[in-house]
């Protein structure tokens, strides 16, 4: 099962960390079932991560 990635878990990361873990998650993805929890934890998990990476490229402060 795909861990899911929280706000919370992935606000101190930097941009090329944030990248990284999209690219893992996404592929987790990919090869998951439809309606699986993997499948479940992979999308919400992608929806986290592509908010802490808009964050990330809109505050440069933040890109460590």
């Amino acid at each position: 099962m795909s861990k899911l990635f929280t706000t919370a878990e992935l606000s101190g990361l930097t941009l090329y960390q944030l990248q990284a873990i999209y690219r893992t998650v996404h592929q987790e993805l990919v090869q998951s079932q439809p309606g699986s929890d993997t499948r479940r934890n992979a999308l919400a998990s992608l929806e986290n991560i592509s908010r802490a990476i808009t964050l990330c490229r809109a505050n440069p402060t933040l890109r460590r």
